[in-house]
């Protein structure tokens, strides 16, 4: 089975994500045991973001600001859709709170929509968003 990693890597709409994880050299921890949880934002997501933040981003000497806003993205935990409930807070590889809500059977995580959901890898799951949760 692959791991969560791999099951980025193999959505074609999280090929931002999947760079993204690349160019930050997280890859070599959610490749590791686990359990993760993955919020990944979309290509359409990103998309959302401000012009030229992306790009800014993925530039070799903001690396550190990259890696800051994908741990944001991940739980170190396995969390499936029907674990989340509405008001339950979630906590980041970088420590920072999330906040899931839940109405009428759609969640979500800091305002950003749940798109595709349980996509299970062997060391965790990965949930893909439409947008890119902004830490505060």
């Amino acid at each position: 089975m692959s791991n969560v990693v791999e099951v980025v890597v193999a959505d074609i709409n999280l090929a931002t994500m999947s760079r993204s994880i690349k160019t930050a050299d997280l890859g070599k921890v959610l490749e590791g045991k686990g359990p993760f949880t993955i919020f990944a934002p979309t290509d359409l997501a990103f998309g959302k973001l401000q012009s030229g933040r992306l790009e800014g981003l993925l530039k070799t000497e903001n690396r550190e600001k990259l890696l800051a806003l994908l741990n944001h993205h991940v739980v170190e935990a396995l969390i499936n859709f029907k674990d989340l409930k509405d008001k339950q807070k979630l906590v980041t590889a970088n420590g920072r709170e999330l906040t899931v809500k839940v109405v009428d059977g759609k969640v979500a995580i800091n305002g950003a929509i749940l798109q595709g959901r349980d996509n299970v890898g062997s060391n965790g799951v990965v949930h893909s968003l439409d947008t890119v949760i902004e830490m505060r």
